[in-house]
C-alpha cells in the first residue's frame, strides 16, 4: 500500500474514531479534533477548562477507543517522582527489584497537573520529552507511542503550582474547553441521567497509530508554507527581526523554534485526516491559536487593555 493509500485509509479510520466518541462525548468536536491530531502528530496536549466540562471523561473517551494501555495519574501537593516513575524495593531474595510507576503506558492522563510540586513536574518533563525516565541511575524507554494528556483548571489558583515556561512548551497543544451550547448540554443532561454511558469499541492500536505518524512525517510541505509558519512564530517575538508591531506593544516575549515545528507536524496531520496529500495555508492557520497560546506571554499593558493572547494570535493570522 502506498503512502496515498495510507492516507485515505487514516481518513476513514479517523471518521470511525470520531464516530466512536461521539457515542460518549457530546459537542466538543474541535476539543477532540485538537487532541487526536496531538496524537497522531506524537505530541502532548494540555486541556483548560472549569469543573464539570467532562475533561477527564474526554480523555477516557478517547483512550477507550485506543487499543493502547492507559493509565491516570491524579496529581495532588504530596505527589512525589517516584510516585509516577515507579521504585526500587527489596525483593524475598534479598535483591533490588524495579517496580514500574504509572509513566509506564501508552496514554496518560495527569489529571489537574498544576496542583503537583515542581520536582514532580520535571519527573514527567523528562518523560514528555525524552520518551525515557530516569530511576535509580538507570534509564528506561517508555513504550511507544507515548501521549501525556494533561487537565488543568484554571479558576483554582490556591494550592497549585504554575507550569513553567519549558514545560508548557513541551504540550504541542494548550486547548480550551468551552461551556456546551443548549442544545448539547440538553443532550448531555438526558444522556447521563438515563440508561447509562456504552461502552465504546476500539478503533486504532498502537502499531498503527505508529504507522500514520510515519506516514504524516513522510508527507510532503512546499517550501512557502514552512516560510508561512517561521513567519508567523516570528512575528511573535518583541524585539527580533519579523517581529510585529502588537508584538512590539503587548508581549513580553514569544514562541521559540519548537512553535515552528509544531505548526508544520499540526498542519500536515490536519491536512491528512482530511485525505488531502500535501497540507496549505489554512491547516497551518487551523493549528495556529492552541500552539502559540500557551508560548507568548503578554505584559502589563496588554492587561491593562483587557488585550486577550487569543485575540493577538488573530492579528498575526491576518
Amino acid at each position: 500500500m502506498d503512502n496515498a493509500q495510507l492516507i485515505d485509509q487514516l481518513k476513514t479510520k479517523y471518521n470511525e474514531l470520531k464516530k466512536e466518541i461521539a457515542g460518549k462525548i457530546i459537542g466538543q468536536n474541535d476539543v477532540i479534533d485538537k487532541v487526536l491530531i496531538s496524537i497522531l502528530s506524537n505530541g502532548h496536549s494540555l486541556l483548560i477548562g472549569v469543573p464539570g466540562l467532562a475533561k477527564t471523561l474526554l480523555v477516557t473517551a478517547i483512550a477507550e477507543t485506543l487499543n493502547l494501555k492507559y493509565k491516570r495519574i491524579q496529581f495532588t501537593p504530596d505527589l512525589m517522582p517516584s510516585d509516577i516513575i515507579g521504585t526500587e524495593i527489596l525483593d524475598n531474595n534479598k535483591e533490588f527489584k524495579f517496580i514500574e510507576g504509572p509513566l509506564f503506558a501508552n496514554i496518560i492522563l495527569a489529571d489537574e497537573i498544576n496542583r503537583t510540586p515542581p520536582k514532580t513536574q520535571s519527573a514527567l518533563l523528562e518523560a514528555m520529552q525524552e520518551r525515557r525516565i530516569t530511576a535509580a541511575g538507570v534509564t528506561r524507554t517508555l513504550e511507544q507511542p507515548f501521549f501525556v494528556l494533561a487537565t488543568q483548571n484554571p479558576i483554582e489558583q490556591e494550592g497549585t503550582y504554575p507550569l513553567p515556561e519549558a514545560q508548557l512548551d513541551r504540550f504541542m497543544f494548550s486547548v480550551i474547553l468551552d461551556y456546551p451550547t443548549f442544545e448539547e448540554e440538553v443532550n448531555i443532561v438526558e444522556d447521563t441521567t438515563g440508561e447509562g454511558l456504552r461502552n465504546l469499541n476500539k478503533i486504532l492500536d498502537g502499531k498503527e497509530i505508529i504507522k500514520y505518524q510515519e506516514i504524516i512525517r513522510l508527507m510532503p510541505v512546499p517550501k512557502h508554507i514552512t516560510e508561512f509558519a517561521v513567519r508567523l512564530t516570528a512575528k511573535t517575538r518583541p524585539g527580533k527581526p519579523g517581529a510585529d508591531p502588537l508584538a512590539e506593544k503587548y508581549l513580553n516575549w514569544g514562541a521559540g523554534p519548537r512553535a515552528s515545528q509544531f505548526l508544520i507536524s499540526g498542519a500536515k496531520t490536519y491536512a491528512a485526516i482530511q485525505g488531502k496529500y500535501a497540507p496549505d495555508i489554512e491547516d497551518v492557520k487551523y493549528v495556529a491559536e492552541p500552539i502559540l497560546r500557551h508560548r507568548i506571554f503578554t505584559n502589563y499593558k496588554a492587561e491593562a487593555e483587557h488585550i486577550t493572547i487569543e485575540s493577538l494570535i488573530q492579528e498575526f493570522l491576518k
